[in-house]
């Protein structure tokens, strides 16, 4: 079995979305298709251009995103958090920066007293976000 991948459903700003988690994750889209070309618009010009499927990548992260279909709609992102782990202070700091603009900061990044800087946010779009770095742990001899 291979890892969980996360789908990200949009009410119509899925292309949006992707290029703010390119610039914010540092990463790209795999695959995108629209409702268009894959023949599923009919006559409805509204929906011709929106994702029907993308693959988003970063390093080992991936998701997929689609705007919803006609007539369904989703709230947003509040019944998942995604949860990134980091193995660079540097990088677990720009990234919060990156995916914090124009959201809200739930958590704000801090050391913890499991032995980890952590902080959470809520993206402009309304998906949650959880950020984690331990911190190396000391050898005993």
């Amino acid at each position: 079995m291979e890892a969980i991948i996360p789908y990200l459903n949009f009410n119509g700003n899925a292309n949006e979305a992707l290029a703010f988690y390119c610039k914010a994750l540092n990463g790209n889209i795999v695959h995108s298709s629209t409702f268009g070309e894959a023949q599923m618009a009919g006559d409805n010009e509204a929906v011709k251009n929106k994702i029907m499927h993308a693959l988003f990548e970063a390093g080992a992260l991936k998701f997929m995103v689609s705007d919803c279909p006609p007539n369904v709609s989703v709230s947003s992102g509040d019944q998942v958090s995604l949860s990134l782990n980091f193995t660079d202070l540097d990088l677990i700091e720009k990234t919060f920066a990156n995916l914090s603009e124009g959201g809200t900061v739930t958590m704000p990044m801090q050391d913890t007293f499991w032995g980890a800087r952590f902080g959470m946010t809520k993206d402009k779009f309304g998906v949650h976000w959880m950020f984690n770095y331990d911190y190396p742990k000391e050898e005993k001899a």
